[in-house]
């Protein structure tokens, strides 16, 4: 199968939204992680997890596997040997570089040269390099972050936009893409980062089939400001926005305003609006245009309904304005994204 070039390779490829409609890209089949000595156990077992074999499910067959490097034996954070095939050359073969998380990473002032080489050289013939956590810090230090946007886990967050002014950090969300760099937040947003690039790359539907059979959610509401500590009490409101938040996905069909979504949570909209935001780093406004687009382009993939019923499925008044918010997101209309990503 392959897919349509999303709207951030555009502009990599120094081409404009209109021009680039009939380009054609494959999908990541091969995924590489990288991994140093004090490797977190716990970020490379996730990462080998989302792409573990699940054809059996109809989801593609991946090709994973572990480098460092050099073949060898690499220590986990949990003092656990791991024994290591693959050397740094092996990343040359990868649709996709994940550098996994380890401490050692933020006390090193540069990553071994054969690696900067070859995550580089990765980038530059079209491969996605990705990291989270630490694993940001050996893209930062390789110049693959200066003049972008780029994430970490939110406490180590000062200490890149220090060692590297050249790039724009965000600590509130929980991944940033960037096209062909995409860096995500500490510990478990590397499932978020993963589960992003599914579909992005593979469509809501595998990235679906993957988030519920490693139990969790497809795509996790709001950003790492919900786990910065702040002197913000938590009460039941916040489990009268996570009820609201559920019913809101149930009736997606329906008008919905900031006032009904406050009613169903029994507060004033301006109480609710302001405990949304605090929840999940948005507006409601802007989460129900995600949660529409989002079930939007899973019937687009797994249904045979015509665009317009799609459009009146998910809320939007038009098709018009489904197709405009999808051109903005995808860069591509609804139907050119079927028929680029439909399961039928």
């Amino acid at each position: 199968m392959e897919r349509l070039i999303d709207r951030h390779k555009w502009q990599e490829r120094g081409c404009s939204p209109n021009s680039c409609h009939d380009v054609m890209v494959s999908p990541f089949r091969s995924i590489a992680a990288y991994a140093t000595q004090g490797v977190s156990a716990f970020s490379l077992g996730l990462v080998g997890k989302v792409f573990a074999d699940r054809t059996r499910l109809g989801v593609p067959a991946f090709e994973f596997f572990v480098c460092a490097e050099r073949p060898g034996e690499v220590r986990t954070d949990l003092g656990l040997p791991l024994k290591v095939e693959f050397g740094v050359d092996r990343l040359a073969r990868a649709d996709l570089i994940i550098v996994i998380p380890a401490d050692d990473y933020v006390g090193v002032d540069a990553p071994p040269p054969a690696l900067v080489e070859a995550i580089r050289a990765a980038h530059e013939r079209g491969a996605i390099v990705a990291s989270f956590c630490t694993g940001s810090f050996v893209l930062a230090a390789a110049g693959l972050l200066d003049g972008r946007r780029a994430t970490t886990h939110w406490s180590l967050a000062d200490e890149l936009a220090a060692r590297h002014p050249a790039v724009s950090v965000i600590p509130e969300v929980l991944y940033v893409d960037e096209g062909g760099i995409v860096s995500g937040a500490g510990a478990a947003a590397g499932i978020d980062l993963c589960l992003h690039l599914l579909r992005r790359e593979h469509g809501a539907a595998i990235a679906n089939v993957i988030a519920r059979e490693i139990v969790v959610a497809p795509h996790r509401d709001g950003g790492q400001a919900q786990y910065i500590p702040a002197p913000v009490p938590v009460t039941g409101d916040d489990e009268r926005v996570a009820g609201v938040l559920h019913w809101a996905r149930q009736n997606l069909d329906k008008p919905l305003s900031v006032s009904e979504l406050a009613a169903q949570a029994h507060m004033s909209p301006r109480t609710f609006a302001r405990r949304f935001r605090m929840a999940t780093g948005t507006t409601p406004h802007a989460w129900l245009r995600t949660q529409r687009l989002d079930r939007a382009e899973e019937l687009l993939e797994v249904t045979d309904l015509q665009v317009q019923q799609v459009a009146h499925r998910v809320g939007f008044a038009s098709v018009s304005v489904l197709r405009e918010l999808f051109i903005q997101r995808r860069g591509v209309s609804p139907r050119a994204y079927r028929r680029a990503f439909s399961q039928l």
